[in-house]
């Protein structure tokens, strides 16, 4: 499986995450790195976007030789990036997730405004599988979600966008951990209790990372998503305190791995 993303060097995001989301789930892990950031638990403290023609080659180095199962994008930063991703992923025969990412945990902008037209037009109509959170869906929308009600708005909006399917990720608001999927026909609920942890770093990284695990794998889009679900609120249940900030959730947790290797806990979430 592929990501094309930024790198986090505090580890708890982007192609980092990616990685560690999908050693843990039984696939193998290939990068394609679209920036590098200097951020930590406390925020981003700069970006340095590579240029089009370093992606385009770690892209094609990847798909032609090795081939690949499914694409998860993330932090596409330019306009010029986002267009560049979207003609390669719709020339690549797999499921793409994207991840839109507009801003990071801590609020700092990971995406240019000039590049919010190119996310619409370009990347969004060549998604499998779009997972926008509330921020986000407002951001490429302007429907601003403050209830369950809200977030069927949101999905028909985002779909309007051109992908196959919108995941909106209701995580923002008050109560449960409800997630929306829909094609526009058939329509699943995901729900999860909310975890006393504020260690959430890197939460739509590793939920589209896992996603795209789990097609990869072969598993239908609803099944999918309910599996990388499952999995996201086992990591958050064991997340952990990094530095002074909001730490990251914690990757390894099924498989001994992490911070809180030994403390696993149950998890239960439904549709």
């Amino acid at each position: 499986m592929l990501t094309v993303a930024g790198s986090d060097s505090g580890g708890g995001a982007g192609i980092q995450a990616d990685l560690k989301t999908m050693l843990a789930l039984g696939v193998h892990g290939m990068s394609v790195l679209t920036a590098v950031t200097a951020q930590n638990s406390l925020g981003v403290q700069g970006v340095w976007e590579l240029p089009d023609e370093a992606v385009r080659t770690q892209y094609r180095s990847v798909v032609d030789d090795i081939g690949v199962q499914a694409v998860k994008t993330g932090m596409l930063s330019s306009a010029t990036l986002v267009a560049t991703v979207a003609e390669l992923l719709a020339d690549t025969d797999a499921p793409a997730v994207v991840d839109p990412v507009g801003v990071s945990k801590h609020g700092d902008s990971l995406l240019a405004e000039s590049a919010l037209d190119a996310v619409r037009h370009r990347l969004m109509p060549v998604a499998t599988v779009a997972t926008p959170n509330l921020d986000e869906v407002a951001q490429l929308t302007g429907v601003q979600v403050r209830d369950e009600a809200g977030m069927t708005r949101a999905a028909e909006a985002v779909l309007a966008l051109g992908p196959a399917w919108a995941l909106i990720k209701g995580g923002h608001l008050p109560g449960d951990a409800v997630d929306l999927l829909t094609d526009g026909t058939e329509t699943h609920w995901y729900r999860a209790p909310r975890l006393d942890n504020r260690h959430t770093h890197g939460t739509g990284c590793t939920l589209a990372s896992a996603l795209a695990s789990h097609l990869a794998l072969g598993h239908p889009v609803p099944e999918a998503v309910g599996l990388a679900k499952e999995y996201l609120t086992g990591a958050i249940e064991a997340g952990f305190a990094l530095g002074a900030g909001i730490g990251p959730v914690d990757h390894g947790w099924r498989i001994g791995g992490g911070a809180n290797a030994g403390e696993k806990g149950s998890v239960s979430t439904g549709k």
